[in-house]
């Protein structure tokens, strides 16, 4: 049996109201510093979706709050590498193609 795409999205979102999914969790991550770099600019690209796939799937059911705060967690671990600057550098580069 297949899942729809609308089917995935109610099943996605039932999990996502499951009681205690909005609790906080400390995780204590350790990635290097490439790899951080390259998970931010999944987060980014990820977040960065045309409005008319927006209306389909997944991310159709998440509020913009959630996704603003992982564009801010993206950020905050940006902040503490150090790696800020070199990631905005790296954006100006990319959009010079």
């Amino acid at each position: 049996m297949m899942l729809t795409t609308n089917d995935v999205a109610k099943v996605y979102d039932t999990i996502l109201s499951i009681p205690g999914m909005n609790d906080t969790v400390k995780i204590d991550l350790r990635i290097s510093r490439k790899n951080l770099l390259l998970l931010n600019h999944v987060i980014e690209r990820g977040l960065v979706v045309k409005d008319d796939e927006k209306n389909e799937g997944l991310l159709s059911n998440i509020p913009d709050e959630n996704l603003e705060e992982l564009k801010s967690i993206a950020g905050q671990y940006l902040e503490k590498a150090g790696l800020i600057e070199l990631n905005e550098k790296l954006n100006e580069l990319g959009k010079g193609k």
